[in-house]
């Protein structure tokens, strides 16, 4: 089992680049070679910078290469579609033009791919983690949602990139049924997936058995954990999906509910190879501790086998 652990910018709050608090980027890239990884998501657009000499410079000054880049955005309506697109387009053009990550034996497709998350909907927000009761899409603007995934996933492909849709807390693709449509809609050869344990149980799904229904879709994986007491206080409440992060309902891997000796079982079994991201959303004013939570995951990991 070849699994190589990366990280994410969202482990030091940086989710929203408007966000007036967010920690300087060159300081996460920083913090996350300290934590002892070798590679970094590029995070939300506008967060790291799209000048390709100042990415390599810093990147090479921690010895970092880039998994992924983000779409993180409205990915229904269409009169947005041809801003997407053009995140795509600079996205990929910076990815594709830093020193490359190398491929683990038995990888599906090599890095960096480009994860799809739809966000940007109150009416699901505030929702997140309630199949119960978060409104589902019509048939269609479900079959729209489809058609601008298959636009962005063959616009990434032609830059050589793998574009992974990532079920998201919050957006509209992320319960059960809505999982297995995308499945039915989106063929394999168009587009993999991306699967987040912290999500998947922040939606009232099982990530094992997750992990091992999607087996064959599975092109990368995140990994979070969650505070069980903080979870079951927030599920009460009428709180979008960021605003219980900033509650601390993501917590350090191995100090939360989730059963990663299960999953590092079941990963062995169906012979996962290549990239996980260890992520762990919360209020970037409470930044200062990222750096010493992130090591404690790692090291978690680590310990049980990772």
């Amino acid at each position: 089992m070849a699994i190589k652990i990366s990280g994410a910018p969202c482990c030091w709050g940086v989710d929203d680049p408007k966000n007036p608090y967010l920690p300087p980027w060159e300081r996460v890239l920083s913090e996350a070679s300290q934590a002892g990884y070798k590679g970094i998501e590029l995070g939300p657009y506008g967060y790291i910078p799209l000048d390709i000499e100042q990415v390599q410079a810093e990147l090479a000054k921690n010895n970092l290469t880039i998994i992924a880049g983000t779409i993180f955005n409205d990915l229904l309506s269409a009169s947005n579609i041809e801003n997407v697109l053009k995140q795509v387009d600079d996205i990929c053009s910076l990815i594709t033009k830093l020193p490359a990550t190398p491929k683990e034996a038995g990888q599906k497709f090599p890095t960096p791919y480009l994860t799809v998350m739809d966000w940007g909907h109150d009416e699901r927000d505030y929702y997140a983690g309630h199949p119960d009761k978060a409104v589902r899409l019509s048939d269609e603007d479900w079959k729209q949602m489809m058609e601008h995934i298959r636009l962005i996933s063959e616009r990434a492909k032609s830059y050589g990139v793998r574009a992974v849709i990532h079920p998201h807390a919050g957006g509209y693709i992320e319960y059960e049924d809505e999982i297995n449509k995308l499945l039915e809609d989106i063929p394999y050869e168009t587009a993999g997936l991306c699967l987040d344990t912290g999500h998947l149980y922040y939606a009232k799904m099982d990530p094992v058995e997750w992990l091992r229904e999607c087996a064959d879709r599975l092109d990368y994986i995140h990994f979070k954990d969650i505070d069980i007491d903080v979870y079951n206080e927030v599920m009460g409440e009428r709180i979008c999906f960021f605003d219980a992060c900033a509650k601390g309902v993501m917590c350090p891997i191995g100090q939360g509910v989730i059963d990663y000796d299960s999953i590092h079982k079941l990963l062995k079994e169906i012979n996962y190879h290549g990239y996980i991201t260890l992520e762990q959303e919360r209020d970037p004013r409470n930044s200062d501790t990222s750096l010493r939570d992130v090591k404690q995951s790692v090291d978690y990991l680590k310990s049980i086998g990772f």
